[in-house]
């Protein structure tokens, strides 16, 4: 596996020097691009002593395999964050709070399944390492910066890991249209995991038999389903909410049901 990729975007390249300058091997910009946003991404590289390198659109589109890169592009070393999902769980203080991804190929929707992570406080992000999207260049973009703050797991056998989290006392909560129970009659207060399943076939049996719990979204519309990311979204502000709402009270409230 390389130990270095190719990134884009301003978003993804801006994030990566606030937090790990270290890792950046080059910066390769536009020459064209001489507006505010390309200007205050040269100050920053140049604060944070990056190789900053001016090149054609050509170049670009060639090292990022794609039209879309906004007009720069760096060359970065993967960062190691934890060795282990266990090592994770093993240094929290509080409740985990855990997202699952079970087959999400689409890495835009990889990307924003892990914004909406990092903005939801989520403590890691799990995926299956086969039949699954990596974190690519266009998931860097996408993300806007949380592949650098979510910490990233790609599991060789997510059944395994998913039974090895119960053991660790983590709630395994499944989204599915078909489950009995709906998201706004259950209690998320516990230490959890969310899965949610791959775009239009959603969870594996495997996986959909190992989760403790089902819940469906409730919905009015004519739709019949939502984005993986959207689904995420969702779910991890309800569980936000009740935290916050259990915290203040320090009371589950009577009108929801104990997840046990």
């Amino acid at each position: 596996m390389p130990h270095s990729q190719y990134i884009f975007g301003f978003h993804a390249i801006t994030s990566r020097l606030r937090q790990h300058p270290g890792s950046i091997k080059e910066i390769y910009l536009d020459t064209n691009r001489q507006d505010q946003r390309a200007r205050d991404l040269m100050n920053l590289a140049e604060t944070t002593s990056s190789r900053l390198i001016l090149c054609n659109q050509d170049r670009l589109c060639k090292m990022t395999g794609t039209t879309r890169h906004q007009g720069v592009a760096a060359h970065v070393m993967k960062l190691q964050q934890y060795t282990a999902l266990e090592d994770l769980l093993d240094g929290l203080t509080e409740p985990a709070f855990l997202l699952v991804l079970d087959g999400v190929k689409d890495p835009h929707n990889l990307g924003a399944c892990l914004r909406v992570a990092d903005a939801f406080g989520v403590h890691a992000v799990i995926v299956p390492k086969d039949r699954a999207v990596g974190l690519s260049a266009t998931v860097h973009k996408v993300a806007s910066g949380a592949v650098d703050a979510v910490p990233f797991f790609a599991v060789t056998n997510l059944a395994r890991t998913l039974r090895e989290l119960k053991e660790e006392g983590i709630w395994i909560v499944g989204t599915t249209a078909d489950a009995s129970d709906t998201l706004d009659s259950i209690t998320l207060t516990r230490p959890i995991a969310w899965v949610l399943g791959a775009e239009g076939e959603g969870m594996r049996r495997l996986t959909r038999e190992t989760c403790d719990q089902l819940v469906s979204i409730p919905m009015s519309g004519s739709i019949e389903s939502l984005n993986v990311s959207v689904s995420a979204g969702i779910c991890l502000f309800e569980t936000c909410r009740q935290y916050v709402q259990k915290t203040e009270t320090g009371l589950n409230s009577p009108s929801t049901k104990e997840v046990v």
